[in-house]
């Protein structure tokens, strides 16, 4: 993070101060006082936002309270504020995002869904590129995500603060990327720490408990995004098969690999989709 800013790690800051300030930069930068939905952009889902719309601002992170320069190869380290279409809404989009096995803290992996919050969002498409345990489930394959585990052990709420999880992902936005494309599957994906991939006990464990997808993202700002009052939309993109289902070693070139293949796919998917909201 900038040193400029305040210190997000800093208990004595604010985080949503933090947000508010982030959001007001972001207004006055791209002249959109208040954007009508936010996407944060996983491996594989880059060229979405060069589908949705005229972008009107783009923003590096680090010139933004909170943020930082992407930290993982195939990620933009800059936002975007994109027209949809020929209307006058606008959409906040995240070229990357803080992951949680970057050791920055919960509120560094949750500023950009609360800054979305503070600039005047009230929907988020929090996209993933993610190991798949269907072997019907190609590299390629977008499948929307009704449920998590979150198999951090960490949650991004501080104190007694209760919130109530039940349909995270919103029920009405799942039924609205059916319309978009009706054989669009669904899943429970959970998320592990990492930086390291899961192992095949580990991915074989999550199937027990009721996973078909595994990554190292998205539960955690979707909580954040449900305690902001936010509605979620969650999508994931199968860029290989997990651990003990795939035939080969895991790396992260294949992901890039498999995100690249199916980037103008899950673009125009998820730009239709947003068309909708």
């Amino acid at each position: 993070m900038n040193s400029r800013f305040p210190d997000l790690s800093d208990p004595q800051v604010d985080p949503f101060a933090v947000a508010q300030a982030a959001a007001d930069v972001i207004a006055e930068r791209s002249g959109v006082p208040d954007h009508h939905v936010a996407l944060v952009l996983g491996s594989g889902w880059g060229a979405t936002g060069d589908l949705i719309g005229e972008t009107v601002a783009t923003i590096e992170n680090t010139d933004v309270p909170g943020f930082s320069a992407a930290a993982v190869a195939g990620h933009s380290g800059a936002m975007r504020s994109v027209r949809i279409g020929d209307t006058d809404r606008h959409a906040l989009v995240f070229g990357t995002r803080t992951h949680f096995y970057e050791g920055r803290g919960l509120r560094a992996v949750v500023h950009g869904v609360r800054t979305a919050a503070a600039a005047g969002c009230r929907t988020i498409v929090l996209t993933n590129g993610c190991g798949g345990l269907n072997p019907d489930w190609a590299p390629g394959t977008p499948v929307l995500i009704r449920d998590h585990l979150n198999l951090t052990g960490a949650s991004p709420i501080e104190g007694a603060t209760f919130v109530d999880l039940t349909d995270l992902y919103t029920p009405r936005l799942r039924e609205l990327a059916l319309e978009v494309d009706p054989d669009l599957d669904s899943g429970v994906y959970a998320q592990f720490r990492g930086p390291h991939y899961e192992t095949p006990a580990e991915v074989q464990m999550a199937k027990i408990l009721g996973a078909d997808l595994v990554g190292m993202s998205t539960t955690l700002e979707a909580i954040a995004a449900r305690q902001a009052g936010l509605e979620v939309l969650g999508i994931s993109l199968v860029t290989n098969p997990a651990a003990g289902i795939s035939p080969e070693p895991l790396s992260h070139e294949e992901v890039l690999e498999a995100g690249q293949a199916a980037a103008q796919r899950c673009g125009r998917l998820l730009a239709d989709i947003v068309g909708r909201i």
